[in-house]
């Protein structure tokens, strides 16, 4: 509701970080006020749950949030298993056009990248270059 007050269009739900019984009210919530969710998971027991509960927007983290670790055979391994008709973000660790290249080929619609932007002598070349892959959602389950 705070993030509607303030006219955000969406936000972030880190699956691990609420009870599943808050992930679900905090999803049916932001569905009845037009706000988007971001529901983060790391594994396929997160995923299942953001399925079950009706995310539309699932981004897979490639960091570990308790030793801030990527792996990023996280996205790649979890992507295929997203159903075609919701968006699939892969997030953390995308620092070339390759990274990206990978996580389109697995079946990414999108990437989140922070860090290398925020670390780019030249921001505006770094996102041009991630920006140019294409997606390929054919890779996921219909």
């Amino acid at each position: 509701m705070e993030a509607k007050a303030l006219r955000a269009s969406a936000a972030l739900v880190i699956v691990r970080a609420v009870e599943p019984t808050r992930l679900r009210e905090l999803i049916d919530v932001a569905r009845s006020i037009g706000l988007e969710l971001l529901v983060e998971i790391r594994d396929e027991n997160e995923l299942q749950l953001a399925l079950a509960f009706g995310a539309r927007v699932i981004g897979i983290n490639n960091r570990n949030l308790e030793t801030l670790e990527i792996d990023p055979t996280t996205a790649p391994r979890l992507l295929p298993l997203i159903p075609r008709d919701l968006i699939a973000v892969a997030e953390s660790g995308m620092k070339t056009a390759e990274d990206v290249e990978r996580v389109a080929a697995a079946g990414a619609d999108a990437v989140l990248v922070g860090s290398e932007l925020s670390a780019s002598a030249n921001p505006e070349s770094a996102v041009r270059s991630l920006a140019s892959v294409q997606r390929n959602s054919s890779a996921r389950q219909s």
